[in-house]
């Protein structure tokens, strides 16, 4: 029996080690004697920019600028580096695009690739793009959203990067090699730490403001105040970091939705563990939503029971569907309907109405599911369904209302999409006698008097 054990632990501390091991590289792909040359000149040049390579783990492990930087040359059997040029005398490309980090790092490249970041340039063409572009304009574009999401990088005809396009960082920024994404979005050049990497604050660049408020809400969460209380503690920089094991004291961004458990491995698909989509309007379930949340749970499990794991997300569906069920899809319909009616018109953003409805869940509906997948009730509530209801009930349904030139008139749309539900009573039919006396003897008994301030 005792050898039974022995052999199975072994087994376990084995697939572990296959799971989790470092990167293993050839060492002919990297240390290239022409990078020796860049090396002595940028030291010179650029002396904090070697500093950082040099003391980073691409510098410590003999990897050079040009064994990320060469570039091909067009030939009659390869296209070649659309972005090469000399440089010095060696053909090289500025941008260090995925494809080029998949000579060494291909598990991570595949995963990139086929994750929701590499589509953050798909926004270009969104109505998020249309409200920059042509309401903000293209110089907003190329310094705000496509800093984020990623531009899709021009060469001028001289060969050079397009200026309006380039420097980008942008988590899926569409490469002249035809790969997307920037692996420095996270892994920031020319250190390329995982510590940092690992760091809420890297997630925060991207993550936050009104519409998509995740390092707040995560800073207002239990995990981001414990973060702040034993961040010294989590051995960020180890080679390997599982959960539970090389750390337990709060989990981060890279925790939750990358780095690897005692039963599953890390991934660079960072949509693997999400069971909703709260991007859009109204909220839906992802293809194969129970898979991708039993690997959410596994993460809960290493610190968590199962019942308050299942109890977290038996809350946070609620408020999704509240979210979906009273207010998103109703106006949604209602908007359609007006069009189909011909009261607004097909185009976006071109009415009141339209910018309305955009807030309520471009901004306050997203910070409203956002705080309850991430605990953190000031956004689920405040900052988030009392700002939806709000936006509904004083601006989107008065707005209706005047479009269709009155109350009375109004009235077959609102009743058949708001007020046939239950949840909308109050708006018409105010508080009932019995609930006024409920909330008056609520205020004498804890401040004295009547006053409900």
């Amino acid at each position: 029996m005792r050898k039974v054990l022995i052999l199975v632990a072994l087994s376990v501390l084995l697939s572990s080690w296959q799971t989790y091991a470092a990167v293993k590289v050839d060492p002919k792909l990297y240390g290239s004697p022409e990078g020796q040359v860049c090396i002595k000149c940028h030291e010179l040049k650029s002396p904090g920019l070697h500093k950082l390579w040099r003391s980073g783990k691409m510098g410590q492990a003999g990897v050079n600028c040009y064994d990320c930087h060469r570039a091909e040359k067009k030939t009659d059997k390869t296209p070649g580096d659309p972005d090469g040029h000399d440089h010095r005398g060696f053909w090289i490309a500025t941008i260090v695009s995925p494809k080029d980090c998949s000579r060494c790092h291909k598990d991570q490249f595949d995963q990139q690739q086929g994750s929701h970041h590499a589509k953050g340039a798909d926004i270009l063409n969104s109505l998020d793009n249309y409200l920059g572009t042509v309401v903000g304009g293209p110089a907003a574009v190329a310094t705000g959203c496509r800093q984020c999401h990623g531009s899709n990088v021009k060469l001028l005809k001289d060969g050079k990067l397009d200026p309006s396009t380039w420097p980008n960082t942008g988590i899926g920024r569409i490469n002249p090699d035809g790969s997307k994404g920037s692996c420095s979005a996270c892994h920031t050049r020319h250190s390329f730490s995982k510590e940092q990497a690992r760091r809420p604050d890297s997630c925060g660049k991207c993550h936050l403001g009104p519409d998509h408020p995740q390092i707040e809400v995560y800073n207002e969460s239990k995990h981001g105040i414990l973060y702040q209380a034993h961040r010294d503690k989590m051995n960020m920089g180890n080679n390997e970091w599982v959960v539970g094991v090389d750390y337990q004291d709060s989990a981060t961004c890279a925790t939750c939705h990358i780095s690897a458990t005692p039963n599953q491995g890390k991934t660079h698909d960072v949509g693997e563990r999400i069971s909703w989509t709260l991007r859009p309007a109204v909220s839906k379930k992802l293809t194969h939503w129970k898979d991708r949340r039993e690997k959410m749970k596994d993460v809960c499990r290493q610190c968590h029971s199962d019942f308050t794991t299942e109890g977290f997300y038996s809350q946070y569906d609620d408020l999704v569907e509240l979210y979906n069920n009273k207010f998103a899809i109703p106006a949604t319909k209602i908007r359609q309907k007006l069009m189909d009616m011909g009261k607004l018109t097909k185009a976006d953003m071109d009415d009141k109405l339209d910018w309305t409805y955009y807030e309520l869940w471009h901004h306050e509906g997203r910070r409203a599911r956002h705080g309850a997948s991430m605990m953190g009730p000031d956004y689920a509530w405040w900052h988030g369904m009392y700002e939806v209801a709000k936006h509904f009930y004083i601006y989107f349904i008065p707005e209706v209302e005047r479009i269709m030139g009155g109350k009375d008139q109004a009235a077959p749309i609102l009743n058949e999409f708001v007020f046939s539900d239950p949840q909308h009573k109050w708006y018409k039919e105010g508080m009932s006698k019995d609930e006024l006396n409920k909330l008056e003897q609520f205020y004498q008994q804890r401040y004295g008097g009547k006053e409900a301030k």
